[in-house]
């Protein structure tokens, strides 16, 4: 016995790819209870008041906290066909008449029946109540409830007084304009058992692609759309429009791309394309690995599905789905905006969704079926925790009072969007443009003044321009947002800029005022920066706080041991010997260990060139002295320097 249902059972009775609300389920088969709540049931799901798409009814599976208690309790083939055949007789006192789907199906070797009853298109239906009086009935929730005791019947009335968009027939097209190659590879995709149905037509109208005009079959809409060749041949919005912008002050357009064809491959093209745009980053810290992406995929693909779901594709909305990829974030617009009964305040973070009417129920479905959209509303939570996981700024949601646009703004993980403005900026003074480029870096941190990589290249960019006062305004605006342990890179930057510009006392004291000493490179860093500021017990105090840092790094360990050479020389000049000692001792286990580590000729000419003085001033023997200068020389003959020390010596 083939299937009639378009979705996999599993699937249906686990509710992974149909709303919990529109699957009802009864554990046993009575004609006198069981019926008449079956055919209210029905009737509800065909009047569709949320434009979901209907229902199902499945009889032989015991419901537990609004979900199927597998395995089912299954039916007798008897009971199964005495069902079947009292819901097909009772049906028929809907008013107008509509008749559900009926199907039997085995599921864990148990029979049960699924009375599917898809939307219909000449509701609203009536269906006898509990004293015999017809009454409309929709569903609220889990519940089938009487429309007018709901307070819901002019909505209903008004509702269902036209067929939706995607569900109406497209009376200038064909049915051959639809591919069976594109339906039976859907059908696959979610497991239908429809597939195994050799006749075309046959499942074109169980999955109810088609309608009859006229005494023919013809596409319905929402068939074209996902199945046909190109759909923007009747709908023009149906096709994505991707404009990738150039980070320029014109803002010019750097890429355009347009995806067309069937919505489900718009949609799968497009993904991809946003995929590779998106960067992957892993960072090595102290405290563990840490990675994040520019844009999170789940928060684009949710996005994305929600523009296509919830548009319109009616001739007055021509205009396609747009997406704007700018250097620090996405924009994904559709039109119109939301349906009526959506507000703003349905779009903050946590507010709970109470039910509006969809706008393509046809969409949705094949969406749902396929695990790419969501239940009702939840693709807006999952957007957020998407963009909170990833460490980004949260989504934007923005409709007019006219409902003409909805634009969702993805704003980039800020790092991100730092890394993106280096990388413009450096590309901009490349083409010569070095005031474009510093407007580049600073609109980037004028919109993330917590960014240490942005607040370091604005204050090297205005110090290499003159700013230095502008440069320390930036570092002490940067410093009053950002956490304390970001603050050491900036420090170091604006102390390095203020040596170079000769401020060495004011470096000393940015270097000083530090509230969290830094560690690790910031420390090698910060102590190099000492240095050359003159300050050699500062710097020394940093190369100790580099810690392990410092043990590999050879330019560290190397200017670890001339700043103990420094400190070497100040305690010999005040008399203290036991100091100058035990630094000149130090100093020398610091260069025979930058000696074995792996470091360019000229670092290791350098190494022994300090290392010669080292053991001149700790009185070794001279033949030693001689022979450590000799390697310098030998590694870099260029150095007049080393020669002359040589000389003197001799």
């Amino acid at each position: 016995m083939r299937t009639v249902l378009p979705v996999n059972l599993g699937d249906l009775l686990h509710c992974r790819t149909v709303e919990s609300e529109r699957v009802k389920f009864k554990r046993s088969w009575d004609p006198k209870t069981t019926g008449p709540q079956v055919l209210r049931t029905i009737c509800a799901f065909a009047n569709d008041h949320h434009n979901l798409n209907g229902g199902y009814v499945i009889i032989g599976v015991e419901e537990r906290d609004g979900r199927a208690n597998l395995p089912p309790v299954g039916m007798t083939p008897d009971a199964a066909e005495a069902a079947e055949k009292w819901i097909r007789g009772n049906a028929k006192r809907i008013d107008p008449d509509y008749q559900p789907v009926l199907c039997r199906e085995w599921f864990e070797d148990r029979l049960i029946l699924v009375a599917w009853a898809p939307a219909s298109v000449v509701r609203p239906h009536r269906a006898p109540g509990r004293k015999g009086e017809k009454r409309y009935w929709v569903r609220i929730g889990s519940e089938t409830v009487d429309a007018e005791h709901g307070g819901v019947l002019p909505a209903l009335i008004q509702q269902t007084a036209r067929v939706p968009w995607d569900d109406r027939p497209a009376v200038g097209a064909r049915i051959e304009d639809m591919r069976a190659g594109q339906v039976r590879e859907y059908l696959r995709d979610v497991g239908s058992g429809l597939l195994d149905d050799p006749g075309v037509e046959t499942i074109y109208r169980r999955m109810l692609l088609t309608a009859k005009v006229n005494d023919h079959e013809v596409p319905r809409n929402a068939g074209l759309l996902f199945f046909s060749e190109n759909p923007a041949t009747w709908f023009r919005g149906a096709k994505i429009e991707v404009v990738q912008f150039a980070a320029d002050r014109a803002g010019d357009v750097q890429e355009e791309r347009v995806f067309a064809g069937g919505l489900l491959g718009q949609y799968r093209n497009c993904m991809t394309y946003l995929q590779n745009l998106s960067v992957n980053h892993l960072q090595k810290t102290e405290q563990g690995r840490r990675t994040w992406v520019s844009y999170p995929v789940q928060a684009i693909q949710e996005t994305l599905v929600n523009a296509l779901y919830h548009r319109s594709y009616d001739v007055p909305h021509p205009d396609p789905t747009k997406v704007y990829v700018f250097p620090d974030r996405v924009e994904i617009v559709s039109y119109p905006g939301p349906v009526p009964g959506i507000g703003r305040e349905h779009f903050e973070p946590g507010v709970a969704f109470t039910g509006a009417p969809a706008r393509n129920r046809r969409i949705g479905e094949f969406l749902k079926e396929l695990g790419h959209a969501e239940m009702r509303m939840s693709g807006i939570a999952k957007i957020y925790r998407a963009m909170k996981a990833n460490g980004s700024p949260p989504p934007q949601f923005h409709f007019d009072e006219q409902r003409t646009y909805f634009r969702v703004t993805l704003p980039a993980h800020p790092e991100y969007a730092a890394l993106s403005a280096l990388r413009d900026a450096a590309h901009l003074r490349a083409l010569g443009d070095d005031d474009e480029a510093f407007r580049r870096i600073e609109s980037a941190w004028r919109g993330n003044q917590a960014s240490g990589v942005l607040a370091v290249e604005l204050i090297r960019t205005c110090a290499k321009a003159g700013e230095t006062a502008r440069a320390e305004e930036v570092f002490q605006t940067f410093k009053a947002q950002a956490p304390p342990t970001a603050v050491a890179h900036a420090a170091n930057a604006l102390a390095e800029v203020l040596v170079t510009t000769g401020d060495p006392e004011r470096a000393r004291q940015v270097l000083r005022q530090d509230d969290t000493p830094p560690s690790g490179r910031d420390a090698i860093d910060a102590a190099i920066v000492a240095r050359r500021a003159g300050d050699s017990r500062l710097a020394h105090r940093y190369f100790e706080r580099a810690g392990e840092a410092a043990n590999a790094d050879p330019r560290a360990l190397l200017e670890f041991a001339q700043t103990k050479l420094r400190l070497a020389v100040e305690a010999q000049q005040t008399g203290h010997r036991d100091s100058n000692r035990r630094y000149l001792a130090e100093a020398r286990a610091l260069l025979e260990e930058v000696l074995l580590l792996d470091a360019s000729e000229a670092r290791h000419a350098w190494a022994w060139r300090e290392l010669a003085r080292t053991l001149h001033w700790l009185r070794a023997p001279r033949p030693e002295v001689e022979k450590a200068y000799q390697k310098a020389i030998d590694l870099l003959p260029s150095e007049e320097r080393f020669r002359q020390e040589l000389e003197r010596l001799r």
